[in-house]
């Protein structure tokens, strides 16, 4: 799929910097501090009301300490795992249960906004 001149989904990378400042336990006044921005201005970027800047991505990407493809994508690295997961799975009965615990996980996530 061509992907030139389509728009980033800055909603969807806010969540995700949001879940992984919520996973390494930092607040959103310490993320804004150290990327360099107001606390107003990541609240805005979490929320994706506001397009982010190169420089700034690349500095949240730093201060998480992740990869900025996680930020751009995670559900690629996501789905590589489940996969292997599930295909290293013997029993019927154990890929099933993965399988229905990952629908629940999803559900959650979006039920929680995550």
């Amino acid at each position: 799929m061509n992907c030139i001149g389509k728009e980033p989904d800055y909603t969807a990378i806010g969540k995700r910097i949001r879940r992984y400042r919520w996973e390494k336990d930092i607040s959103q006044e310490a993320l804004a501090e150290a990327v360099g921005v107001s606390t107003t201005h990541m609240s805005h970027i979490e929320t994706g009301a506001t397009k982010l800047s190169l420089s700034v991505f690349v500095k949240i990407s730093e201060a998480l300490n992740i990869s900025a493809d996680l930020l751009l994508k995670d559900d690629l690295h996501q789905k590589d795992y489940l996969q292997s997961e599930t295909t290293a799975t013997k029993s019927e009965r154990q890929k099933r249960i993965l399988s229905e615990l990952t629908k629940a996980a999803k559900i959650i996530l979006e039920k929680e906004k995550i």
